[in-house]
C-alpha cells in the first residue's frame, strides 16, 4: 500500500535531480515527460525503493530514457544540443576557440560508447560515487571502477586524438623531414 506522505517526501527530495537527470538526456522538451514516468514508476513500487533511493531513481530513469532514445531516434539532437548549450557560456577568451573546442569534445564525446558516456555523466554530471553509480548501472563497484578508468582513459583518448587532429587543421604539426 503506497503511503502518500513518503511518497511526497521522496518525490521533493529527488524531484529536481531526476529532472535535471532527464534534462542531460533528452533536452528540456521532454525531460518533464520522463521525470513524470519515473515517478510514476516510483509510485506503484514504493515497496521496492531502497534506503539510498536517488540511485534507484536513476536507474529507472536511466531505462525510461533509453526506450525514450530507442522510440524517438533523439541521441544525435542530444548531443549537438549539449554542445550548442556549451557555446553559450560567457565568452573571456576568443568565441572562435571556445567554440572549436566545444565542437571537438562534442565530437570526441560522441565517439564514446553509449555505455562510457552514461557512466561518465553519472560520475560527472549526477556527481554520484563509483558505489551509486554501479547500483544505478546494476554492476558491481568493483566493475564500475574498472569501467570508469577505462571510459576516461578512451575519452582523454579522443580528446588527444582531436587535439592532434585540430593543431593539424591549424598547420601547427611539423611536417616530417626526410634525409
Amino acid at each position: 500500500m503506497q503511503n502518500p506522505q513518503t511518497f511526497s517526501v521522496l518525490y521533493a527530495n529527488h524531484y529536481g535531480s531526476v529532472l535535471r537527470y532527464a534534462y542531460r538526456r533528452v533536452g528540456a522538451d521532454d525531460a518533464p515527460d520522463v521525470a513524470a514516468e519515473v515517478f510514476a514508476v516510483a509510485w506503484r513500487r514504493m515497496d521496492d525503493i531502497p534506503p539510498k533511493e536517488l540511485p534507484w531513481l536513476y536507474g529507472v530513469a536511466r531505462k525510461i530514457v533509453a526506450n525514450h532514445l530507442r522510440s524517438s531516434q533523439r541521441a544525435d539532437r542530444l548531443v549537438t544540443r549539449h554542445a550548442g548549450e556549451a557555446s553559450r557560456t560567457p565568452m573571456v577568451r576568443d568565441v572562435g576557440e571556445q567554440v572549436a573546442e566545444a565542437n571537438a569534445v562534442q565530437r570526441a564525446w560522441s565517439r564514446l560508447s553509449a555505455d562510457d558516456r552514461e557512466l561518465l555523466a553519472l560520475i560527472g554530471w549526477e556527481r554520484l560515487g563509483v558505489g551509486e553509480a554501479a547500483r544505478v548501472l546494476g554492476c558491481s563497484a568493483a566493475v564500475c571502477s574498472v569501467r570508469l578508468h577505462r571510459a576516461r582513459r578512451r575519452l582523454q583518448s579522443q580528446l588527444s586524438q582531436e587535439e592532434a587532429t585540430d593543431r593539424g587543421l591549424r598547420g601547427e604539426m611539423k611536417p616530417e623531414v626526410r634525409t
